[in-house]
C-alpha cells in the first residue's frame, strides 16, 4: 500500500499553487490521475520516485517509509524500488536496446530478467538496433522494459502513449495491462485519454489547482451512473442522423466505426466530437454522454 500525506507549492500558470496529497493507493491497483495541465500530476509522480522533495509531510510503501519531512527522512531515488516510463521514451541514444536494459539492471541483481522481458515486449529481434532506428512504439516499449528491469514495486507512467498513433496506442495499451498483471505492479498513470482510462485504470483520481476533487471508478468519475453490461466501448461520434421515429449517432471506437439507435431526447444532448460509452445490454447498445 502506498500512503501519502504531501504538500508542495508549485508554480502554475497563474502563479504559486499548493499542491495537497492525502490518499491511499492499494497493493496491486491501476490508478489514473486526472485533470487538465499544470495541477500537478507529474509533480505527484516525481515526488513518489523521489525526483522531487515535498515541502512537508510522509510517503510510505508496504510500511517503509520513503520521505518524511518531520524526521528529515528522504530515500533515495535509486534505493525506491520504482520504474518511470516518460512520455519522450528517455533512451541513450548511443546503446543499442539491449545496452539501454543491461544499463538500467541494479549492479550485482541474481536474476536476469532481461531474455524475459524482450520476449514479453517482441524485442527480440531489435535488441542490437539503437534508438534512432525504431518507432515511436518500439522505443516506448523499450522504455517500459527499461522501466522494468529492476523490478520495481511501483510502475510510474507519464503520458507514456500520447505521441503515438491510434492503432499503436491500442497495443501498447494491451501491453500495459499485461505487463501490470503478470508483475504484480501497483501502477500510477497520466493519462488525458478517457478510452485508455477506461480499459486500464480501477481508479481515477482528479486532481484540480492541487486538490483531490473527485475519485472513483471511471464510469463513476466521467459518467455518473452504476452501469452493467458485458461489454463497454468507449468511442467518439463522428455524426448523427435524425430519422422520422428515431437517430442514428455514428461512433468511432479505435479503428472501427459503428452506428448506434438512440432516441431523439439523447441525440439533442450529442454532437460530433463528444466520448461516448457504448454498452451492450441483451444486445440492445445504449449510448452514455462523458463528463469531460
Amino acid at each position: 500500500m502506498i500512503k501519502l500525506d504531501l504538500s508542495k507549492t508549485l508554480q502554475a500558470a497563474e502563479g504559486e499553487m499548493t499542491l495537497r496529497l492525502n490518499l491511499q493507493i492499494e497493493a496491486g491497483e491501476f490508478v489514473n490521475l486526472y485533470g487538465p495541465s499544470g495541477v500537478g500530476k507529474t509533480s505527484t509522480l516525481r515526488m513518489i520516485s523521489g525526483l522531487m522533495k515535498p515541502d512537508s509531510g510522509t510517503l510510505s510503501v508496504h510500511d517503509e517509509v520513503w520521505f518524511d519531512a518531520s524526521k528529515q527522512v528522504n530515500l533515495q531515488p535509486q534505493k525506491r524500488k520504482v520504474g518511470y516510463v516518460f512520455q519522450d521514451y528517455a533512451l541513450f541514444p548511443h546503446l543499442t536496446v539491449l545496452e539501454n536494459l543491461k544499463f538500467a539492471q541494479a549492479k550485482g541483481i541474481k536474476n536476469n530478467s532481461i531474455p524475459d522481458l524482450l520476449e514479453l515486449m517482441e524485442l527480440g529481434q531489435l535488441q542490437t538496433r539503437k534508438p534512432d532506428t525504431l518507432s515511436g512504439g518500439q522505443k516506448q516499449r523499450v522504455a517500459l522494459a527499461r522501466a522494468l528491469v529492476q523490478k520495481p514495486k511501483i510502475l510510474l507512467l507519464d503520458e507514456p502513449l500520447a505521441a503515438l498513433d491510434t492503432t499503436i496506442r491500442y497495443k501498447l495499451q494491451e501491453y500495459l495491462k499485461r505487463v501490470h498483471n503478470e508483475f504484480n505492479l501497483t501502477t500510477i498513470l497520466i493519462s488525458h485519454d478517457i478510452s485508455e482510462i477506461v480499459k486500464l485504470a480501477d481508479r481515477v483520481i482528479c486532481l484540480e489547482n492541487g486538490l483531490i476533487t473527485k475519485q472513483g471508478t471511471p464510469e463513476h468519475v466521467f459518467i455518473n451512473q452504476n452501469l452493467s453490461g458485458k461489454f463497454k466501448f468507449t468511442g467518439e461520434v463522428l455524426k448523427i442522423d435524425t430519422e422520422e421515429i428515431i437517430s442514428i449517432a455514428t461512433v468511432r471506437i479505435h479503428t472501427e466505426v459503428v452506428r448506434v439507435v438512440i432516441q431523439h431526447e439523447e441525440a439533442e444532448d450529442l454532437k460530433p466530437g463528444d466520448k461516448v460509452l457504448v454498452v451492450s445490454k441483451a444486445f440492445n447498445p445504449l449510448l452514455y454522454k462523458l463528463e469531460v
